[in-house]
């Protein structure tokens, strides 16, 4: 016998919060949390929904000033918490005091928090790092991050590109050597400036394929927006999509800087919807941004995102059978 089929409605932006970016969003069983670049001087904060559209901030998820070692100084950048073995564990990246970006790994026994950091600035290679995110497939985590453009030139520019290594069992380390798998090389990304990004990495599987979603440009410019390439392993080689960018701007909406996603599982637990940051106000983009969020669905090997919207979306609750 059929149930009442029943559903949500928002219209982006959502959650009311401003001045965030980075949005990453977590489901852990049927209540979602929300972490973002929003306390850059110490941390971060935490919010908490019912239906993904209507947030509650919950306050400080992690504090320097609560560490044992306050290795950092600033510059709290793109919090992203996962659970495993019963455990929320956050990257997240900070200045250190040497001035240099680093990504350290915090822990907590509820996704609220308090966090507490269990290894710090675990990227050993020379340079500036951020966007740490993990992926666990099989029992073997792979940890995506960014050689940030701040440290590393390229014939004269400074480039962003992102690299993939895997982690140990607890996930507090890094194994083997660094694989370089994306860099800047498509029109829209900015090829042939001064500075160049490949960022905000993301991975997803669907069909037995992989799809790395990144961020390309500069967040604070209009043209802010995200893509993806597909491999067949994890570890690459990835290709990226001929179709890209798969967000961008549409300033007749006031639509300005889409990126630096994250995605998750919707309340009927099978559709997909992304979340991803905008600019606050698109007629001077900056730092200020807000929470979007879209449906993000695989058709024909591609994937694809009903977005940027700016009219009222639909979401299903639940469809009975």
């Amino acid at each position: 016998m059929m149930g009442k089929e029943e559903t949500v409605v928002y219209t982006n932006p959502v959650g009311g919060m401003t001045d965030i970016g980075d949005p990453f969003v977590l489901k852990d069983g049927n209540r979602y949390y929300m972490f973002a670049t929003s306390v850059p001087s110490i941390g971060f904060r935490v919010w908490q929904s019912d239906n993904m559209v209507d947030w509650e901030d919950k306050g400080l998820a992690y504090d320097i000033n609560e560490q044992i070692d306050q290795w950092a100084t600033g510059d709290f950048w793109a919090p992203e918490v996962m659970k495993h073995n019963g455990k929320f564990y956050m990257t997240y990246s900070a200045r250190n005091h040497d001035g240099h970006l680093q990504i350290s790994v915090a822990v907590s026994d509820d996704p609220l928090g308090p966090f507490k950091d269990v290894s710090t600035e675990i990227v050993k290679e020379d340079g500036s790092y951020i966007d740490g995110h993990i992926f666990v497939e099989d029992s073997t985590a792979y940890f995506y991050y960014v050689k940030d453009c701040s440290e590393n030139i390229i014939d004269g520019n400074h480039v962003s590109q992102i690299f993939v290594q895997k982690m140990n069992d607890d996930l507090t380390s890094l194994i083997g050597e660094p694989k370089l798998l994306l860099e800047p090389d498509q029109d829209w990304e900015g090829v042939g400036g001064d500075y160049q990004w490949n960022e905000g990495p993301f991975l997803l599987k669907d069909n037995s394929r992989y799809y790395l979603m990144y961020s390309s440009n500069y967040f604070a410019s209009e043209d802010y927006g995200v893509g993806y390439a597909v491999a067949d392993n994890p570890l690459g080689p990835f290709k990226k999509a001929e179709e890209n960018p798969v967000l961008s701007k549409d300033l007749d909406h006031g639509i300005s800087g889409p990126g630096h996603n994250s995605v998750t599982t919707g309340l009927d637990g099978k559709t997909l919807y992304t979340f991803y940051h905008t600019h606050t106000y698109p007629e001077a983009p900056s730092g200020d941004r807000q929470m979007n969020m879209d449906r993000l669905y695989f058709k024909d090997g591609k994937l694809k995102i009903d977005g940027p919207s700016y009219s009222e979306q639909t979401i299903t609750v639940t469809g009975g059978n």
